[in-house]
């Protein structure tokens, strides 16, 4: 195994990694491989038993895929770690391993279009309960608990008005109760955030995004205890939501340089959210880092940057923010984060398109609402693309 170090940035880099002895490759190879042979029964009924290490077939595991495993465990300082082929398949996996029919999870109302979708449509078909709260007051996630509650499941910073959630509180109450606590951190990441610090026990993110971070890949990561990992893998290769070896190759890739380009997010960020801030056709921005937010303090004290996603609000109706969105040449109209391009969309006509009215308006997802994706161009030229199509509206 090769020395990793301890600062983030050589994790990313050498985490996981195991040198190749017979040709000295320095970059993993790709073990694009559907099936494993033995050069004995033995063999692999000790492989099959798990008295020994080795592979089967790659719905199980694969070298390439367990590279990526061990440096994403490393990174959120968690005993292991599973991928999966989207963030979504690691939501669902996660929480299917965790409850069984009659049982309760709270959830803080602020999610992710396609989480919520399976709490609301998924879950009841299997006669398990969620509790959707105010994602910000901690008495109400601590109130929802009930008996049979197994989970209580969060996002911080929020999709994607970018709340953000005290998790050491959660933490503690989950720990009190007994109960598993499951955050997904896709929009701060590792770089900003590490929930197990916090006594959080898992840790969900859609590797989609700044993990990968060049828009070519999908997957999903979820970082715990060894022994729920263990549960968790058993219950992939029945749902069959394993990453394939070549995405697994890219992730691997991407997480390299994860340091340098948050850093980058970071920054574009709170340029980008300061000049939104004050700009006369912006109504309002929703940003952690800005002094403004309402929980500034606590994000400051949780994280360590504030990521790449600004939200904000701009000062007219549907149409004028339609006309706005299409106005822009820089930033992709697309969505996702996370990535090296800047991406636009209204989180009305993508990230929350399925979710009721009702509901968005529960979680402050308005028509004019516009979340921004800030990739690692120079900020300069971001705002003088946001400026122009403003001054056609």
């Amino acid at each position: 195994m090769i020395s990793e170090g301890k600062g983030f940035s050589t994790k990313t880099v050498h985490a996981g990694s195991v040198r190749d002895s017979s040709t000295g490759a320095v970059v993993p190879p790709i073990y694009e491989t559907s099936v494993f042979a033995f050069s004995s029964t033995k063999e692999m009924i000790d492989i099959m038993s798990e008295k020994a290490e080795g592979y089967v077939y790659t719905r199980y595991g694969n070298p390439t895929v367990r590279a990526v495993e061990m440096k994403m465990a490393k990174l959120e300082e968690a005993e292991d770690a599973a991928v999966f082929s989207s963030g979504m398949a690691a939501i669902t996996t996660t929480i299917l391993t965790l409850v069984s029919s009659g049982d309760h999870l709270v959830s803080t109302r602020d999610l992710y279009g396609g989480t919520l979708e399976f709490f609301q449509s998924t879950l009841p078909k299997f006669d398990v309960k969620v509790s959707l709260v105010d994602a910000t007051n901690f008495d109400l996630i601590k109130s929802a608990i009930r008996k049979n509650t197994e989970v209580i499941y969060v996002e911080t910073p929020t999709n994607p008005t970018l709340k953000v959630v005290d998790l050491s509180k959660v933490a503690k109450l989950g720990k009190k109760n007994r109960i598993a606590v499951v955050v997904d951190s896709t929009f701060a990441s590792p770089y900003n955030l590490r929930p197990t610090e916090l006594g959080v026990n898992i840790v969900i993110h859609s590797a989609t995004k700044y993990l990968g971070g060049h828009n070519d890949v999908t997957a999903g990561v979820v970082c715990g205890a060894r022994s729920f990992v263990q549960k968790l893998k058993g219950m992939r290769k029945n749902l069959g939501g394993t990453l394939d070896p070549f995405a697994a190759w890219l992730l691997l890739r991407g997480l390299k340089t994860l340091g340098l380009r948050m850093a980058r997010h970071n920054l574009n960020g709170m340029q980008v959210a300061k000049y939104l801030e004050k700009h006369h056709k912006v109504k309002k921005v929703y940003y952690p880092g800005l002094p403004s937010h309402p929980h500034y303090s606590l994000a400051k004290r949780q994280m360590k940057g504030f990521g790449g996603v600004v939200s904000f609000e701009i000062d007219g109706d549907f149409e004028t923010t339609m006309r706005f969105v299409d106005n822009l040449k820089l930033c992709y109209l697309a969505g996702s984060l996370g990535g090296t391009e800047t991406l636009v969309a209204q989180p009305i006509l993508s990230s929350h398109y399925f979710v009721s009215i009702e509901d968005r308006k529960k979680a402050g997802i308005t028509d004019q609402l516009v979340r921004l994706a800030l990739g690692i161009e120079d900020s300069e030229d971001i705002i003088a693309d946001l400026e122009q199509a403003f001054n056609k509206i």
